[in-house]
C-alpha cells in the first residue's frame, strides 16, 4: 500500500475528494494530512475520515530533523499539496524526488509564483481578460510553481465572468479532475 501525504492549508474540498477517491484502493492510501494552520477546515474533513492530522508550523515544515521522522512515522511515500501555502523547502523536495505534485488554479506559467494563490490567481485572470483558465498539476521543484507540469485542464471565461465566477469554473475543473490525476502520477511512479 502506497502512503500518500496531502498538505493543505485551508477548507480541504480537494484534499477530502483525494481522501474519498481512494478510500476503497487496494493500492493507495491517504495515511496523513498536514497543515500549517490549527484552524485549517482540511483538518476536520481528515477527522471525518478518519485520516491522521499533524498541524505542523513554518519553523517545523523547515527543519529537516523535526519534520522528515513526521514523514517516517506515517510511512510517506508521496505527497500531494492541495491549496497548501507555504513554501515547500528544498531538503523536502529532494527528499520525495518526482513524488510531490501541486495543484495550481491557473493555466501555468501564467499567474504563477510567490503571492498567487486561490482568489489572487482568479482577480489576476479577470484583469487580464484571459478568455480561457484552468488548473495545472504540476511536479513541486525549489522554483515556486515552476516544476514540470503533468497535465493542466482548461475552461472558457466569458467576459461577463467575475473573479467569483472563474474560481468556481477553475474548482469544477478541480473537482472532475484532480484526483484521477493524481492517480494517473501514483500509477506512473510506483
Amino acid at each position: 500500500m502506497i502512503k500518500i501525504a496531502i498538505f493543505a492549508s485551508g477548507s480541504g474540498t480537494n484534499c477530502e475528494s483525494l481522501m474519498r477517491h481512494f478510500e476503497h484502493s487496494d493500492k493507495y492510501k491517504v495515511a496523513l494530512v498536514v497543515s500549517n494552520k490549527s484552524d485549517a477546515y482540511a483538518l476536520v474533513r481528515a477527522q471525518n475520515h478518519n485520516v491522521p492530522t499533524e498541524v505542523t508550523p513554518k519553523a517545523v515544515l523547515n527543519d529537516p530533523k523535526e519534520f522528515l521522522p513526521l514523514m517516517t512515522k506515517y510511512g510517506i511515500q508521496f505527497i500531494v499539496l492541495a491549496g497548501f501555502l507555504p513554501i515547500v523547502p528544498d531538503y523536502l523536495i529532494d527528499a520525495y524526488p518526482r513524488r510531490m505534485v501541486n495543484l495550481h488554479p491557473a493555466l501555468l506559467p501564467k499567474y504563477g509564483g510567490k503571492g498567487m494563490w486561490g482568489h489572487h490567481v482568479h482577480e489576476a485572470v479577470k484583469a487580464a481578460g484571459e478568455t480561457e483558465t484552468g488548473m495545472t498539476v504540476h511536479y513541486v521543484s525549489s522554483v515556486c510553481d515552476g516544476g514540470e507540469m503533468i497535465v493542466q485542464h482548461s475552461c472558457q471565461i466569458l467576459p461577463t465572468d467575475t473573479a467569483d465566477d472563474i474560481a468556481e469554473k477553475e474548482h469544477e475543473l478541480e473537482m472532475t479532475f484532480f484526483a484521477k490525476d493524481v492517480e494517473a502520477v501514483l500509477e506512473k511512479t510506483f
